[in-house]
């Protein structure tokens, strides 16, 4: 069982930053696929990043290429995602999710979610 904790949501402005963590515990960290969903109001949720345990191959959605970076701190049982340039349209809660296919796109391939963290973007 994969326990996840994500931390560093808010409140900023159009093109801001802010840096969300997702500590994980349970069974090992490094074997486990992690990404990154989000999920606005009345909306699907939807794919940001993904990454593979070793932290070499990543993935993002279109929406969030070069803007969004995921990472990941094997020691430290976190994944990270930075994100610049924040536009209103990213406002969603977001959602760390482990124990799936790497680079899978899809909620449905993910056996372990956080509570999410809220993230709003004023313009």
């Amino acid at each position: 069982q994969v326990q996840l904790v994500e931390t560093g949501g808010g409140l900023v402005q159009a093109g801001g930053s802010l840096r969300l963590s997702c500590a994980a515990s349970g069974r090992t960290f490094s074997t486990d696929a992690m990404a990154w969903f989000r999920q606005a109001p009345g909306k699907e949720r939807e794919f940001v990043a993904a990454i593979s345990w070793s932290g070499v191959n990543t993935y993002g959605a279109d929406s969030v290429k070069g803007r969004f970076t995921i990472s990941r701190d094997n020691a430290k049982n976190t994944v990270y995602l930075q994100m610049d340039s924040l536009k209103p349209e990213d406002t969603a809660v977001y959602y760390c999710a482990a124990g799936g296919v790497v680079g899978g796109k899809s909620r449905y391939e993910y056996d372990y979610w956080g509570q999410g963290t809220q993230v709003t973007v004023s313009s």
